[in-house]
Parts: C-alpha cells; sequence; structure tokens
C-alpha cells in the first residue's frame, strides 16, 4: 500500500468519527432540547441550522467523506484482499449508503419540508413534533451508527493489514 493511501485511510478513520461525533450530539441532546421548545423556538432554531450548516467546516468533510469513500470502495476492490480489504471496503460502503444515502433519502426531504413552513402555523408545530422530531432524529440515529461503524471498521482493516505484513511469511 502506498503511502499516501495509508494516511488518507487513517484521516478518513478520524473524518469519520467526526461525522459521526456530530451527528451524535443532535441525536442524543440537540433535538430533545429543541423539541422542549414547544415547537416555534425548536423549528426556527432547526430552519437556521440548516441554512448555516451549508456555510461551514462540517458540509465540506461530510462531502468530502463521500468522495474520499468512493475512492477507498475503490482502491479496496482493486488492490486490497482478505479480511482487511473487505474490512476497509465495507467501511467505504456503510459510509456511502448509511450516512450519506440516508441523508439524502430521509434528512434533507424533511429539512427541506420544514424550510418551508410558517411559524405561525398551528400544522407547523403538530409536524414539528409529532414527525419531523421523532423521525429526523430516527434516521440521524442510523447516520450516527453508521458513520461510527465506518470509522470502526476503517480502523480494523487497517491494523489487520498492518498486522499482517508485520507477521514472518
Amino acid at each position: 500500500m502506498s503511502t499516501i493511501f495509508f494516511v488518507l485511510l487513517q484521516l478518513s478513520i478520524l473524518a469519520y468519527a467526526l461525522v459521526a461525533g456530530v451527528f451524535l450530539a443532535f441525536s442524543d441532546f440537540i433535538m430533545r432540547s429543541l423539541a422542549l421548545t414547544g415547537g416555534v423556538g425548536g423549528v426556527e432554531a432547526m430552519q437556521a441550522i440548516n441554512r448555516e450548516v451549508f456555510r461551514w467546516v462540517f458540509m465540506a468533510l461530510f462531502l468530502g467523506m463521500a468522495a474520499v469513500s468512493v475512492l477507498i470502495a475503490g482502491y479496496a476492490w482493486v488492490a486490497l484482499s482478505g479480511p482487511a480489504g473487505t474490512l476497509i471496503g465495507l467501511a467505504a460502503l456503510v459510509y456511502l449508503v448509511g450516512c450519506f444515502g440516508v441523508t439524502v433519502a430521509f434528512n434533507v426531504p424533511m429539512n427541506e419540508a420544514l424550510a418551508g413552513m410558517d411559524l405561525s402555523q398551528g400544522a407547523t408545530r403538530d409536524y414539528w413534533l409529532q414527525t419531523y422530531v421523532p423521525r429526523w432524529t430516527f434516521w440521524n440515529s442510523v447516520r450516527t451508527g453508521a458513520a461510527a461503524l465506518s470509522a470502526a471498521l476503517l480502523l480494523f482493516g487497517l491494523l489487520w493489514m498492518t498486522q499482517s505484513q508485520l507477521q514472518p511469511a
């Protein structure tokens, strides 16, 4: 394995873990706290969060890791073999499907629906508390698990590979 790819895998472990940490914060306490506002405050805060997330480091990290995951999966498919290659390839696929795919299929459509809602309407409060918070949090928890699992799989794959290289033939 090239040094560049070895370093890329190490940085990817950290990046997957960072993405998981941000998602964990939302699933663990941010969404619960926003729900406790009774509706309007939580909706307004989440609308602002959904606008601001596009302007900061997190989005570059989140989207960048989708692209890097494609590279990792391709490299694992072409250049790696055995359990290490399988673990490394799975790490990338889990991120792509369970984190990026879930975001596109579930969380983003809910965010877009919420963005278009009027804060003064009772239907907005009902949607927020009865639909958005529980569903969005569920899918966010899936993303949390996927990003954390990707970090773990990549770590174990990299360890497996380095350990097998150290053992005498």
